[in-house]
């Protein structure tokens, strides 16, 4: 069997979550069918500028064919484009003009795909929002697996892309929660699907020990792992936390590990470590008393699944329904909704050194059931399967035509968002281990 992999950037060195993501699968799956990433030359997500050269090289024994982005993106045009599609109604063409401008554009990455459909029998588009997943479904929709990586957030209300997720072949979900916004804002419940999810890289043996003293951790502290940006809640979690310290006067640190465009304070108790290897970034999670998940807007969270491997809590942001489903099933997390809760669950995590241990022991064992290599792998590989042995039933809808794309009667993203079901998925999905699961009042202190 013979795969195709499409994503908006891609490399050994880069560590965005979606693109990770599709480095993992592509690396794993590449011991058991023939695998080839389609990409662009692009390295930085904000400007999508062309860093590598065009052409085929292999990374990590995987070959990597980019194609060149056709123009750099200008933040300020794509920053109107969008409040005029989240905020306001508008036009279908008006959505295609955001895509444009958010990118990254790459007609040949495109070509290349329609033109080689038949070299390979299914092609996994990574994340559904950008350039290369729309086009790239809309070109080949017999082939087209999609792994959507969507958050709950105003692109996912985006109208062009309800007829994407009804019209692939198939769809590799990250979680019970992404699944049911999915099948809430597009109606694709007769698309073949699973809740895969993705695994990690665990390294074999983790020391603690080495990083307090590599890093000069002398405090019991949290750790976040991930960009440092205002959208992944970090400015809210500076905020709590320095709230916390002047409240209780606890000696405790908040270590950051990753880069971002978000002002970090100037604060004795926070700790920023920049970018590390990954063998320090696990080393300094194992020594944490528990990971920090400020983000309101995930689809798995990989850095979350790595902390549970490590037998590691996760203190959890608890209006990201993905996150707070993940919290529930696994019996592995404490949740807050606000600054006084995210005190009390950290009083709770400190004062009862038990508890953690009986969390990360809970997010180990939920982690080997569902996200370890073999089952991730099998998940892939029974999909291709059934999308093998039965037919396209559906066919992907033709976009509309100039006028009914230039008729301003497109509800605004965000307000279809609001409008979709929420919270936790608890019923009887792919993910769901019930009878290891907490309620919310054993979760929450």
């Amino acid at each position: 069997m013979k795969v195709a992999i499409v994503v908006q950037r891609y490399g050994a060195g880069i560590s965005g979550g979606a693109e990770l993501h599709a480095r993992y699968v592509a690396e794993r799956l590449s011991s058991r069918v023939e695998v080839r990433v389609l990409t662009t030359c692009a390295s930085d997500y904000l400007t999508w500028r062309n860093e590598f050269p065009s052409g085929t090289e292999h990374v990590n024994g995987v070959p990597v064919e980019r194609f060149p982005v056709a123009r750099e993106r200008r933040l300020d045009d794509f920053g109107v484009r969008s409040r005029r599609v989240f905020g306001r109604t508008h036009t279908l063409q008006e959505e295609l003009a955001w895509l444009e401008s958010q990118g990254p554009v790459s007609p040949g990455l495109i070509s290349k795909l329609r033109q080689s459909a038949a070299d390979f029998d299914f092609a996994l588009l990574f994340c559904a929002r950008y350039y290369q997943t729309y086009y790239g479904a809309r070109a080949i929709p017999a082939r087209a697996v999609l792994v959507p990586t969507a958050e709950r957030e105003p692109a996912l209300g985006v109208a062009i892309f309800q007829p994407i997720f009804r019209g692939v072949r198939g769809i590799m979900y990250n979680s019970n929660e992404e699944r049911a916004a999915i099948n809430a804002v597009s109606g694709n419940e007769n698309v073949p699907g699973v809740v895969v999810g993705v695994g990690s890289v665990i390294p074999s043996t983790v020391e603690p020990a080495r990083a307090r003293q590599t890093f000069g951790l002398n405090e019991r502290f949290i750790v976040y792992v991930g960009r440092i940006d205002e959208n992944k809640g970090c400015l809210q979690l500076f905020d709590v936390f320095i709230r916390y310290l002047e409240r209780t006067r606890r000696s405790i640190d908040l270590v950051l590990i990753g880069k971002g465009d978000a002002s970090i304070p100037a604060h004795p108790r926070i700790r920023h470590l920049g970018h590390v290897s990954d063998q320090d970034k696990f080393d300094v999670i194992a020594a944490a008393e528990a990971l920090v998940m400020p983000s309101r807007y995930e689809s798995l969270s990989m850095v979350a699944l790595e902390a549970w491997a490590l037998g590691r809590p996760v203190l959890a942001n608890a209006w990201c329904d993905v996150l707070l489903g993940q919290c529930l099933r696994s019996n592995a997390g404490l949740y807050y909704e606000h600054a006084l809760e995210f005190e009390a669950v950290l009083d709770r995590l400190l004062d009862d050194p038990s508890l953690g241990r009986s969390l990360g022991e809970h997010g180990r064992s939920y982690y080997e059931r569902h996200y370890s290599w073999p089952v991730i792998e099998r998940k892939y590989l029974d999909m291709f399967e059934e999308l093998q042995s039965t037919p396209h039933a559906r066919g992907m809808e033709p976009l509309p035509g100039w006028i009914a794309r230039q008729r301003a009667n497109v509800p605004a993203a965000i307000d279809v968002v609001n409008g979709l079901p929420g919270g936790p998925m608890l019923d009887d999905t792919d993910e769901w281990a019930g009878e290891e699961t907490a309620s919310a009042g054993e979760t929450r202190a």
